[in-house]
């Protein structure tokens, strides 16, 4: 009697976080997701013990302890000097984009892209802006190289968070299987965007010298003291607690190579973070995006629902997706229901599929390779992109949904080809 009401709550909460809103609601995908996972307790798709046992909560602190690393990363600079020292060498347009991508990538592997993108979009406008560079080559390839950079590793997104703590693969062994799908893909990305934006790049000088653009940009971090979107007093940042950030992010990279458990690594370095006579720890706890923390709770809730519901297996079954999945079926059924649903939710209805075939493992890096590469497809492929283009609009720089997709297709199709291959052949 209630499976038609099931049914139309979790189709309305899924068609609802894909769109990322609700027609004549204000509502986002925290919310859409948050009263639709209570409604599903309320119904009795899944009981409320079960709810709370579906929320793993080793995704959840990963989620929270790198959001703490990567404030206090921001707040010592560290994006913005690498970013600097990288765009300030004389190169040539196709060089620069090189380098800003070979940034954007190896950054976003290792403090999540999301942030990445955050903390570079700022200076990639102001500099080509000031520099005469067309601003669109730019900002997809500060896009999709932020996407694809981030599959090489547990923590470089949310998704590939799910599949560490859902699989199990060690940092070490997830890094080297996908770290080459990253690099082949950036490789990949940087000659489409040079060949599609060649002619664009044919009035400018051989080579562009950015240090007297940069020199004139004065770079503000957000002061610890006085809490989210308040600049420091002119000068960097205490030379103390630079120190302390980046030996506390390079102890946190050591410890995941070690093969210490992901999330308790991350929560290590937080709490190591935390420990501070100066750094005000509500400035701390404002930057943090609880909502997203909220998402991935309610998120878990409805995708086991899905499950316990039946609906998961009634779609498998008649979809044909059973124990015979391969690398290439896996990989265009997870780009697609990325595109669909978006790539978080379209791991967690995976997640069961994948753990009952005869490899798991590979089927687990096919799938963060799919859902990862996927979201270079369009604009609305991942919070990255849309972080890039509503940052550059704000600066009154538009990368528009057709103009993205002109690269963002051609991308998208020849890195999940280069990411099935080495799956399939490594």
């Amino acid at each position: 009697m209630h499976e038609p009401l099931w049914l139309a709550i979790i189709l309305v909460t899924l068609l609802g976080v894909a769109a990322g809103r609700l027609p004549g609601l204000a509502m986002n995908r925290t919310t859409i997701c948050l009263v639709g996972a209570t409604s599903l307790v309320l119904s009795g798709a899944i009981s409320r013990p079960a709810a709370w046992q579906a929320i793993d909560l080793d995704t959840i602190v990963l989620l929270l302890a790198m959001m703490v690393v990567n404030v206090h990363l921001r707040w010592a600079g560290f994006f913005q000097w690498v970013a600097r020292w990288t765009i300030t060498r004389a190169l040539p347009p196709a060089g620069l984009l090189a380098g800003l991508m070979l940034l954007s990538g190896i950054l976003s592997a290792l403090f999540v892209n999301d942030t990445v993108v955050l903390a570079l979009t700022p200076l990639v406008v102001e500099v080509v802006r000031a520099s005469g560079l067309p601003p669109v080559p730019f900002l997809m390839g500060l896009a999709t190289s932020a996407n694809i950079g981030s599959v090489a590793t547990i923590i470089g997104n949310p998704q590939n968070m799910l599949i560490g703590m859902a699989s199990g693969i060690p940092y070490q062994r997830f890094l080297f299987a996908l770290a080459p799908v990253a690099l082949g893909g950036l490789i990949i990305a940087w000659i489409l965007l040079v060949f599609l934006y060649r002619h664009t790049w044919k009035s400018l000088p051989e080579t562009v010298d950015l240090e007297p653009t940069v020199s004139r940009l004065r770079g503000a971090a957000p002061d610890p003291a006085r809490g989210k979107g308040a600049a420091l007093p002119p000068g960097p940042p205490s030379q103390s607690f630079i120190r302390k950030n980046f030996a506390v992010s390079a102890l946190l990279l050591l410890a995941l190579l070690l093969g210490m458990p992901v999330a308790m690594a991350a929560l290590s370095a937080a709490s190591l973070l935390l420990i501070t006579r100066k750094t005000s720890p509500e400035a701390v706890f404002r930057e943090i995006d609880w909502s997203l923390l909220v998402f991935f709770a309610a998120l878990f809730v409805v995708t086991r629902a899905v499950e316990t519901t039946g609906l998961s297996r009634w779609i498998f079954q008649e979809l044909n997706v059973g124990q015979h999945l391969d690398v290439p079926s896996l990989t265009l059924i997870g780009a697609l229901l990325s595109n669909l649903v978006s790539n978080v939710p379209a791991v967690l209805l995976l997640r069961p599929v994948v753990e009952l075939l005869p490899t798991p493992e590979t089927a687990w890096l096919t799938l963060a390779m799919a859902s990862t590469l996927a979201g270079n497809l369009t604009l609305l492929g991942s919070v990255a992109n849309l972080i890039v283009a509503e940052t550059a609009q704000k600066q009154n720089v538009t990368l528009s949904f057709r103009a993205y997709l002109v690269a963002g297709i051609p991308i998208t199709l020849l890195t999940l080809t280069w990411g099935v291959l080495w799956l399939l052949y490594r």
